[in-house]
Parts: structure tokens; sequence; C-alpha cells
């Protein structure tokens, strides 16, 4: 079976990513198509980068960046639950995947993004997609966009999704699954 690694990028007190993080790792347990493990950077902590060598040689000298690095490697796609911060997606995420760049290429990403106004994340998806590209990772048109968070938590803080985006992370997760297929095939061919 496949290896999903979700990663939750908010990491500020108060967060909601967490929410949509268990949310959408939940739907894709259901969706049977992968196997699931969550990866919250606010849990993780990483520091800001702090490797002397670049990361091209993948020489990692710290613990946190040989456990990250692990992590990632053994993905063969990922979902990216971020934030809208400032127009782009949180620079916790930015130097998460700063950390690496052989882990990431050949591997599909799906996108979940959010924002407490009208606009769903989508700049940030924008950006984010921009700089995988640059790491030969293939990020998916299906995404799960979601406009005004607050109208979707309950009073509980528990996500409660409409059917659009039901519908939304169920056909991101089955496009993942097929795109996960091919660039296997892709990255196996060295």
């Amino acid at each position: 079976m496949y290896k999903l690694k979700i990663i939750s990028s908010t990491v500020r007190p108060g967060r909601n990513g967490p929410i949509i993080a268990r949310w959408i790792t939940e739907t894709a347990q259901q969706h049977g198509g992968f196997e699931v493990e969550l990866l919250d950077l606010g849990e993780i902590n990483l520091p800001l980068m702090n490797e002397a060598i670049h990361p091209i040689m993948k020489q990692y000298e710290h613990d946190h960046t040989k456990g990250w690095s692990a992590k990632i490697e053994e993905a063969d796609a990922f979902i990216f639950v971020t934030a809208e911060y400032d127009y782009s997606y949180p620079a916790s995420l930015k130097n998460a995947i700063e950390y690496l760049v052989h882990e990431w290429a050949y591997k599909p990403a799906g996108m979940v993004s959010y924002s407490i106004g009208p606009f769903a994340g989508v700049r940030a998806v924008m950006s984010l997609k921009t700089d995988l590209l640059s790491l030969k990772s293939i990020t998916l048109a299906e995404a799960v966009n979601i406009p005004s968070l607050n109208q979707f938590i309950n009073d509980e803080g528990v996500f409660t999704p409409n059917e659009q985006l039901e519908t939304a992370a169920k056909t991101m997760l089955t496009q993942l699954v097929r795109w996960t297929k091919g660039l296997k095939v892709i990255k196996e061919d060295k």
C-alpha cells in the first residue's frame, strides 16, 4: 500500500491547522488507497534551518533533520494542509520544505487550504505549488479549498465539512492514488 504523509503546516498558538488535518487524515484513511500518517509541524518543531551543508548533498548533521528526512523519504505522496498567511503559506512549512531536496522528488502532492476570509487559501497554494515544482514534486489540480473557515468549526472545535468539501476531498484522494502509481514508476527509473 502507498504511504501518504499529511503535513499540517501551522505552528502558532490557537491554530486551526490540526483540526483540518485530522479531518483529511480520517477521510484519507476511509478512502483506503493509502497508509496514512499525519505530520504536524507544530509538534515536530523543526528549528530554523541549521544544517551547514546544503541539503542537495543529503549529508545531514542533526538528528531532527535525519528524522525529518526519513519521514519524507518513505512517503509516496503528500497532502499539505495550509493556511494562508500574508498571501502565501506559513514560514514553518517553507522551512520544513527547504530542509530537504531529493526526498520530495517524483511524488505527487494534494492541497487542503483554508482562510478565515473568502479566498480559501488559494494564494498560499499558488506559492506552494511553485516551490514544490522546483523540487520535482507534482501538485494536483484537484484540491480542497475552504473559505471562511469559522463557518465549518462548531462550538466544540470540530471541523464539520459540507458536501462540497467532502466531494472535493474524495476526488483529490482518487487522483492522488492515480498520480502516485504513475510517479512511482518515474521515481524508480533512475
